[in-house]
């Protein structure tokens, strides 16, 4: 009986540890997508007081932040951010500008990179509500 009990919270685990891993692999193909294009990473799954950010890169004396989102499609992947979630990120963007050094870097973009199940990648650069 204990067995069957189990059961479900067996699935929910491997279900949650499948979901990390591919989210981990989709942040990962993001990351390479942007460092190819001369962008320098300066820090991941940054945590503020409003929330965390996937990915930030500088270039050209600007900041981008960039949450990724994995999906089977790239349209369920943009329908699972929410105004709310977008909302959440631009305050750990500012939250995170703050923080630096003043005089550094000022300008700054919010992307969502989308990643579908075939690894294609998508980027909506400076995403806003």
């Amino acid at each position: 009986m204990l067995r069957e009990k189990s059961l479900p919270n067996a699935r929910r685990r491997m279900r949650g540890a499948l979901a990390y891993q591919s989210g981990l692999q989709a942040e990962n193909a993001i990351c390479a997508d942007y460092l190819k294009r001369g962008y320098v990473l300066s820090e991941t799954r940054w945590r503020g007081r409003a929330g965390e950010i996937d990915l930030i890169f500088t270039k050209d004396e600007a900041y981008f932040f960039v949450e990724v989102k994995y999906s089977a499609t790239h349209a369920q992947a943009a329908q699972s951010l929410s105004a709310r979630q977008l909302m959440r990120i631009c305050a750990s963007a500012e939250d995170y500008i703050s923080q630096t050094p003043k005089g550094f870097l000022t300008d700054m973009q919010i992307d969502v990179a989308l990643v579908d199940r075939s690894g294609a990648l998508e980027i909506l650069e400076n995403a806003t509500i």
